[in-house]
């Protein structure tokens, strides 16, 4: 493979609790940690590795969002990927524009292989892998747990119910990525200086052309209820007198 191209998105740090907006629109994310998407950080992993086997000669990193999603397009050259993208939006996009806009990138890059997170932890949508795949009429693999390249052909093992299925998909291909991939690296301080000085290109969502309405509607965001104190019991009796005052049996 010449190129690995890597979609990574900006969303709300795993370890920061959600604050949802006063008129329930949304979340609110003014003032709080944003961090690269967990899958696409796995995706960013997995990548870099097969480039380190000599199985690749460059990963590119792209994301779509506001300007500071460049922090994490830097995290991901200071990880191993030899330059970036950012297709520069401040309006939320949904996973068939992104799949659209991410195509726009595939056409000018022609990767070899195109290697995302399965989901973000945001929207837990799981679709922008698989919408990207059909509009490119590329073959995919979903979830993949390990990838493996052997004289030109793909091989994926995911797991599914009754255990773990191993797809052989020609190149180029579009793939998705599963916690059990890998266990993504830190970033040492001198991969973060180089990083600085990589190539990192800008293009306005404008200069695309597409149509970017969304299609989707937000009705409304609120949090899960509180969940209520438990009470100690005395012994089994009163444990069953309480659960059948409540009708579970």
């Amino acid at each position: 493979m010449k190129k690995i191209l890597v979609p990574i998105k900006m969303v709300l740090d795993a370890n920061v609790r959600p604050r949802v907006k006063a008129d329930g629109s949304g979340v609110d994310l003014s003032g709080m940690k944003l961090s690269i998407n967990p899958f696409c950080e796995i995706a960013i992993e997995e990548a870099v590795r097969l480039k380190e086997k000599g199985l690749a000669e460059e990963v590119v990193a792209i994301s779509i969002g506001p300007a500071k999603a460049q922090d994490i397009l830097r995290q991901a050259m200071a990880m191993g990927a030899d330059r970036a993208r950012l297709i520069e939006t401040d309006r939320p996009i949904e996973p068939l524009t992104a799949a659209k806009l991410i195509r726009t990138v595939v056409e000018e890059e022609n990767p070899d292989l195109v290697i995302l997170g399965k989901q973000a932890v945001d929207d837990d949508c799981n679709q922008t892998g698989q919408m990207l795949a059909a509009l490119l009429d590329w073959p995919q693999a979903t979830f993949a747990s390990a990838v493996a390249v052997d004289a030109g052909t793909l091989h994926v093992t995911r797991e599914v119910d009754g255990g773990h299925q191993t797809l052989a998909l020609p190149l180029p291909a579009v793939v998705t990525t599963d916690l059990r991939l890998n266990e993504p690296r830190h970033c040492s301080l001198p991969n973060i200086m180089k990083a600085r000085k990589k190539a990192l290109d800008i293009t306005p969502v404008a200069n695309c052309g597409l149509d970017l309405a969304a299609r989707l509607n937000v009705l409304g965001v609120k949090p899960p209820e509180p969940r209520k104190t438990g009470r100690r019991v005395a012994n089994v009796s009163e444990l069953v007198g309480d659960l059948r005052a409540a009708g579970v049996i």
